[in-house]
């Protein structure tokens, strides 16, 4: 994780050997993805289920493999991102590199258009977005809106891109669950 990444604090609980409710994890999450030729702009993330209902019986960090951007079949995605300001990579970047980057849930998210921002994309999944830290827009097709700290979006597998016009990163936390596609939807 490079300087430029704010490392997010990851506690998970558990249970001891007698069944106690216990700390198990105690760190800032080491699942951190920086978008390629942007070490500005990061995505970590900090827990995923694979069904739901989820299963806490096991045991171990749920976030193994690679970070893609949808959440995994039936399961979900607890995470953090960090943007920076749209001026540090808007018109500077390869999206179709970028959300590549992201495994094949990225590389289909794309919008074929990018009329309204260069980061269009559209996943199935249900999205809750809050924002932790700065500002920032939340663009979709025919519609945009300001989100602040403490904002909270419900994103419905519409097409949408997130755009940072201040000069300082801003965070948002998300947990985006599986979900059948959208009407007009991929």
């Amino acid at each position: 994780m490079g300087s430029n990444v704010r490392p997010v604090r990851r506690i998970v609980t558990g249970h001891d050997a007698q069944g106690r409710s216990t700390i198990v994890l105690d760190a800032p999450s080491p699942h951190v993805m920086t978008m390629p030729n942007v070490d500005t702009f990061a995505c970590t993330d900090l827990w995923k289920t694979y069904s739901a209902p989820a299963d806490n019986a096991t045991s171990g960090d749920a976030c193994h493999g690679r970070i893609t951007l949808a959440p995994p079949p039936a399961g979900s995605v607890f995470r953090v991102v960090q943007f920076p300001p749209d001026g540090e990579y808007v018109g500077n970047w390869s999206r179709e590199q970028a959300f590549a980057a992201m495994g094949e849930s990225g590389a289909s998210a794309v919008a074929a258009s990018s009329e309204r921002h260069e980061g269009m994309h559209r996943t199935n999944s249900t999205d809750y977005a809050i924002v932790l830290s700065g500002e920032i827009w939340a663009v979709l097709d025919a519609d945009e809106t300001l989100m602040r700290p403490g904002d909270v979006l419900v994103q419905r597998g519409t097409s949408h891109a997130w755009s940072n016009r201040t000069d300082e990163p801003c965070l948002v936390a998300f947990v985006l669950i599986d979900a059948k596609p959208a009407p007009g939807g991929s």
